[in-house]
């Protein structure tokens, strides 16, 4: 006879069978789910049916597996879209809001540096897109080419641009930024733009006669045509300027992969250009050039004036111009090594850390004086494309747009992933974002903030989430 338990007396009382009862539920779950996967076939949960898979065919509008992971994109890039115009958004960390990092400042809990880090996280989680109306001179011809590049003077006052046109060839010129005592952004065209057959490399601003002068850019040949380095001032984009343009230069350099302007005053006028195989070193009023061979292409570099190269092999060295008449095969003042081609460097206030992205999508601090990666960024998206990295420690913040079109933001301190931003258009190749973040955009009175250019639209996205642009003021809203 069996004993008597007196915990069996507390146990609920359990219909036989309903184990199995689950057992058997759980198992036409996952029968039911490996049915739906059939080689070949794709199921539509929607439509609640089978569609076969075309690889290769040539029937129009075929469904492919390409199709429909770009229709789950679009799906998510939408959900994404619609989430970023909620007011009340996703905190960057968990835990981390504007009310709690105002209560642990006033109780003490919280170091004035670590206090600002955080409120620039909030600030940046909480930014909202508003669409700029670019004014120019010839308000009867919108402008319908889509951007390609943007790239801001060191004041954010002034954006170079450079865009394709409809016929072949681009165009570049200059919009100049203003911002209001109330905090709206305005945005006019230059006067003069300037058309080309060629490709634009590299851009980068120059400072001849005074900061941000000039603008240096490498152009690629095309046809008859050959590739130069073209240094032009910023003044002869505008006829509203009656001064002299200043100096304008064009060096016969072909097919530059990279330019960078040395801002030392020890080498004043000096750049560089990245090429196959080799860096060139020149003064712009002398014309005294010095070149050193490299074992790769040198797709991206920066002037500090330490002279930093990223290479298609995945080689990053540098060049001290403070040792001029070293010239035996120890040239190189120190040389790392990342997994795939770099696509940008950006050395950072402290000389000794240096950031390189690749084709890989990785995004890695370097410590130069070891050579060795000491923080990582997570969830750049890039495989073949040339894409920058852009820095601005005041707020302590990196980002990126990946080939993805998304443009990300993370913690320059410790690499989190702050805020993922959606492109307004659909992700393509040639609709890849380019973006400048700035302290001040529009000047001292401006605000931090990011700029984005897709297609043939210009987006601002602002700190001050009451932000109203200049067309809503005066309507009255």
């Amino acid at each position: 006879m069996k004993k008597w338990n007196w915990r069996e007396g507390l146990r609920p009382h359990r219909r036989p069978g309903a184990g199995q009862y689950r057992g058997w539920r759980r198992g036409q779950r996952s029968s039911q789910e490996d049915q739906r996967f059939l080689p070949g076939f794709y199921f539509d949960p929607e439509k609640n049916r089978y569609f076969r898979l075309l690889p290769g065919h040539n029937n129009c509008n075929p469904l492919t597996k390409e199709k429909l992971q770009e229709k789950e994109r679009e799906k998510e890039r939408q959900r994404m879209l619609a989430e970023d115009e909620n007011p009340r958004k996703k905190a960057p960390r968990s835990g981390l809001n504007s009310s709690l990092v105002l209560q642990k400042r006033h109780l003490g809990l919280s170091q004035l540096h670590s206090y600002c880090r955080q409120v620039h996280e909030v600030k940046v989680s909480g930014m909202r897109r508003h669409k700029l109306e670019i004014q120019s001179t010839d308000n009867s011809n919108p402008n319908t080419d889509n951007f390609r590049l943007i790239v801001a003077d060191s004041a954010c006052e002034r954006v170079f641009t450079v865009n394709d046109v409809s016929h072949g060839g681009c165009k570049y010129g200059i919009m100049s930024f203003s911002s209001s005592s109330q905090g709206s952004l305005s945005v006019e065209l230059c006067d003069n733009l300037y058309f080309t057959n060629r490709k634009v490399n590299s851009i980068c601003w120059a400072s001849v006669n005074y900061p941000d002068s000039h603008v240096l850019l490498c152009l690629v040949g095309a046809a008859d045509t050959p590739g130069c380095v073209s240094l032009l001032p910023a003044s002869l984009f505008s006829n509203s300027n009656p001064d002299q343009p200043g100096m304008l230069c064009s060096f016969k350099i072909s097919s530059a992969w990279s330019c960078a302007w040395c801002l030392n005053p020890q080498f004043d006028k000096t750049f560089s250009t990245g090429l196959s195989h080799r860096v060139i070193l020149k003064d712009a009023e002398t014309g005294r050039t010095q070149t050193y061979s490299s074992s790769s292409d040198v797709l991206a570099q920066q002037f500090v004036p330490v002279l930093f190269n990223g290479c298609r092999s995945g080689e990053i060295f540098s060049i001290d111009l403070r040792q001029r008449g070293r010239r035996d095969h120890n040239w190189k003042a120190s040389r790392f090594h990342q997994e795939s081609a770099i696509t940008s460097v950006r050395v950072l206030q402290d000389e000794n850390y240096l950031l390189a992205a690749d084709m890989l999508g990785q995004i890695k601090l370097w410590d130069v004086r070891v050579t060795k990666p000491v923080q990582e960024y997570k969830g750049h998206r890039n495989e073949h494309a040339y894409l920058p990295v852009h820095v601005c420690e005041p707020e302590g913040l990196l980002m990126a747009v990946g080939q993805d079109c998304y443009t990300r933001l993370w913690s320059l301190k410790d690499g989190h992933l702050l805020r993922t931003i959606p492109s307004p258009y659909p992700a393509a190749n040639d609709m890849i974002p380019s973006v400048v973040f700035s302290s001040k955009i529009g000047g001292c009175r401006g605000l931090p903030g990011l700029l984005m250019a897709v297609k043939h639209d210009l987006y601002y996205f602002p700190y001050n989430t009451d932000y109203q642009d200049v067309g809503e003021k005066n309507s009255g809203f």
